[in-house]
């Protein structure tokens, strides 16, 4: 029997995770510990910008009506599931980085010297941007969620855990007194610092997707926990 699958991720990610997950045939447990909310912002000068970055799909779902105004810009989005968001939101060009926001800003830089406008969340970790000028506004918060009560008889099923986030991979951390039961597969090496140590494992995935996650989660799946 394989080990179970736990998501802590928010909606609704959360669900289209478990949905990937079940075609998998694997056994999905685990709650959203932090629901994701927006943040009142204001439109800069978009004269300045040669493009719209954005790290995560909560910055698009999130930026409400404002974003309508960035739509003539292109967008660089980190991540398909960020891309899909951008596309969905109306934006005509949008360049994906399967890797990481470094990528995608290497990408960027290519083109020349370029100031971009970064909308991101409260928690974005920061990055180098080398040759390119970025300006990031926050337009979403993530606020922790309690647990519920099935989460120790969760843990001690010896779980493979996923965190899409570093946000997500601290606030899973804060909640486990023995790591050392859980496999944990993280979207990007931000993700994984997040967590911190005393894991029983540690995997990230090669590019930040949720098929890339669940290929990692589903061979840990199959082994024995400690």
């Amino acid at each position: 029997m394989s080990r179970p699958l736990l998501l802590i991720r928010p909606e609704p990610g959360f669900s289209a995770t478990a949905k990937r997950a079940h075609a998998l045939g694997l056994t999905i447990s685990g709650a959203p510990l932090f629901a994701v909310r927006p943040v009142g912002w204001d439109m800069p000068d978009l004269t300045r910008y040669a493009g719209i970055l954005f790290t995560s799909a909560n910055a698009v779902r999130q930026s409400g009506d404002r974003l309508v105004a960035c739509l003539h810009l292109p967008a660089f989005a980190v991540g398909e599931a960020t891309a899909v968001a951008a596309r969905e939101a109306g934006f005509a060009s949008v360049a994906t980085g399967e890797k990481d926001v470094a990528w995608i800003v290497a990408l960027i830089g290519t083109l020349g010297p370029q100031t971009i406008l970064h909308l991101a969340g409260q928690d974005t970790v920061p990055f180098d941007a080398r040759t390119v000028s970025v300006d990031r506004i926050v337009v979403y918060e993530s606020v922790a969620v309690d647990p519920p009560g099935e989460w120790q008889a969760w843990l001690s099923h010896h779980p493979v855990a996923l965190a899409h986030s570093p946000r997500a991979g601290e606030a899973f951390a804060r909640q486990i007194s023995d790591k050392a039961r859980v496999a944990l597969v993280a979207i990007s090496e931000a993700a994984a610092h997040a967590a911190g140590s005393g894991w029983e494992s540690v995997d990230v995935a090669s590019d930040p997707r949720d098929e890339a996650m669940l290929a990692l989660a589903y061979v840990r799946a199959q082994q024995t926990g400690s």
